[in-house]
């Protein structure tokens, strides 16, 4: 059974850092690629970044780039997301999942809330 916990959110200041962690189990994680998507209240869901199965592709929606950073350690089965530099509008539920791009979250995910 594939299963993926969320944690690491928090509630943090305009400016400020989070690191969320992705705990994989059930698959072989280092042969998957993997994503981050997000849902603010009353939002859709937004693609937020993804990675290749060995850490060497990665890519970013535009409103988070070159303030967000995806990796991952597949000797630990765990996935990451570097969030610097927040704002507001950064708050939002956050999961992972498997595979590239906008998937449908299933699992509980990780709050992250931006406010001063």
């Amino acid at each position: 059974e594939v299963q993926l916990v969320e944690s690491g959110g928090g509630l943090v200041q305009p400016g400020g850092s989070l690191r969320l962690s992705c705990g994989a189990s059930g698959f072989t994680f280092s042969r998957s690629p993997m994503t981050w998507v997000r849902q603010a209240p009353g939002e859709g869901l937004e693609w937020v970044s993804d990675i290749d199965s060995l850490g060497g592709v990665v890519r970013y929606a535009d409103s988070v780039k070159g303030r967000f950073t995806i990796s991952r350690a597949n000797a630990k089965n765990t996935l990451y997301l570097q969030l610097n530099d927040l704002n507001i509008e950064d708050t939002a539920m956050y999961h992972c999942a498997k595979g590239f791009g906008l998937h449908t979250p299933t699992t509980q995910g990780t709050q992250v809330t931006v406010s001063s």
